[in-house]
């Protein structure tokens, strides 16, 4: 059967109905014990202890601490005594500990919860913007799907579920977007580069704007992510952000802390960590396919493709490129979910099977956990494959259907 005719607008909105309702049923109940535990006995939001931990540290004037992995593994533990002996990895640049700063100032819980609330807002903001700029998607037999589909995104499920700050990266990959529709490059770049603080989901786009010749990007990014500096050096001084750079210097003597569920992660480089046994061959194996997918988003980049095709291609190669992708940074690629679709809607007649691969990260980006059994991170081969076919389209651009 042609996947392309199975999937029905139909089908699709019951498949997205089921998987919304299943997991935020699983998310309702993990999060209905009282206290500040779940019901597998760990601490409600997960990482955002440790972020509730540096606001802290930003409240007390304790800068020299922000890279001490065990005085703040001891001031998580006086903050939620009842939370389970976590060691979290300080390599959060200084600015970080300012923004969460306001948060400390609460008790735990209600910190948690206007956190989980600011997440969910953004999330909803960037989606309507984003959902604002495709025609085809804004039929109304298409808004229910949309809605349902937004809700049961994995990423933004696991957005929650981790207390992260991914949203962050989404709100700024939503701003380059929507500033580059209007050929704000400079802006642009000011967005891109305010990823200062998730350093990783930078790489892609340095690269690929520094081979187009993106001067403005560049320029705006280096400006956004100096500011960030600035202000965290300004606050704290010479020396914390000279620890800052020694721990990103030294990140790979605690990479085992820093990826404990490596199945949880969906970059080309865990993709080769999981399937071979040997770390030498499977770091290489990541340069080459890196290299390649750079290859693809440059060429991309470069060619006559609509915006929304150049991207994608973009936030791909991002999650794909990253040294350290965890599953919660999926929730980045929501924006580009939304364009393809749309895209595929006005090249019905002609566009490359993109829908069923977009179908089918859906489940994959869920199913991680079972490559603990077969060493193969099915996501990274999908994301992997529409890479290449929004290259293809850039390259070999289809006719827009009747």
């Amino acid at each position: 059967m042609n996947p392309v005719t199975w999937l029905t607008a139909k089908r699709v909105r019951v498949h997205g109905l089921l998987l919304a309702v299943c997991l935020w049923t699983v998310y309702a109940v993990e999060m209905s014990t009282p206290g500040l535990l779940d019901r597998n006995a760990l601490v409600k939001g997960t990482d955002f202890l440790h972020f509730y931990t540096l606001g802290t540290l930003a409240l007390q004037g304790r800068g020299d601490l922000l890279y001490d992995m065990r005085a703040q593994a001891q001031l998580a533990r006086r903050l939620v005594p009842l939370a389970p002996d976590t060691v979290y990895v300080p390599l959060y640049g200084p600015q970080i500990s300012i923004l969460f700063e306001p948060f400390a100032r609460l008790p735990y819980g209600w910190a948690l919860a206007a956190w989980l609330a600011m997440n969910v807002l953004i999330f909803a903001t960037c989606c309507y913007a984003v959902w604002k700029t495709c025609p085809h998607l804004q039929e109304s037999r298409w808004i229910v799907l949309i809605l349902i589909l937004a809700i049961a995104f994995p990423g933004f499920f696991h957005l929650l579920a981790w207390g992260q700050t991914s949203g962050l990266a989404l709100l700024c990959f939503t701003l380059a977007y929507l500033a580059l529709r209007r050929d704000q490059r400079w802006l642009a770049g000011l967005a891109i580069g305010s990823l200062v603080f998730k350093p990783q989901l930078g790489v892609a786009a340095a690269i690929v704007f520094l081979l187009a010749g993106e001067w403005k990007l560049i320029a705006g990014g280096l400006a956004a992510a100096s500011i960030q500096l600035a202000v965290a050096w300004l606050h704290y001084g010479t020396a914390v952000m000279r620890a800052y750079l020694n721990a990103l210097i030294h990140v790979r003597e605690v990479l085992t802390l820093l990826e404990p569920r490596l199945y949880q992660t969906h970059s080309l480089r865990s993709f080769w960590s999981l399937l071979l046994p040997w770390p030498q061959a499977a770091f290489g194996l990541y340069v080459v396919s890196a290299l390649a997918a750079l290859t693809l988003a440059v060429g991309c980049w470069r060619s006559g493709a609509s915006l929304e095709v150049r991207y994608s291609a973009l936030s791909f190669a991002t999650i794909l490129v990253s040294p350290h992708l965890t599953v919660y940074d999926l929730v980045i690629l929501a924006p580009a979910f939304l364009l393809l679709g749309d895209w595929v809607l006005a090249h019905r007649d002609s566009a490359p099977p993109i829908l069923p691969l977009l179908y089918a990260c859906y489940p994959l980006f869920l199913l991680g956990p079972l490559a603990r059994i077969t060493h193969l991170q099915l996501s990274v081969v999908a994301m992997t494959i529409l890479l290449w076919m929004t290259w293809r389209v850039a390259e070999y651009p289809p006719k827009l259907s009747s």
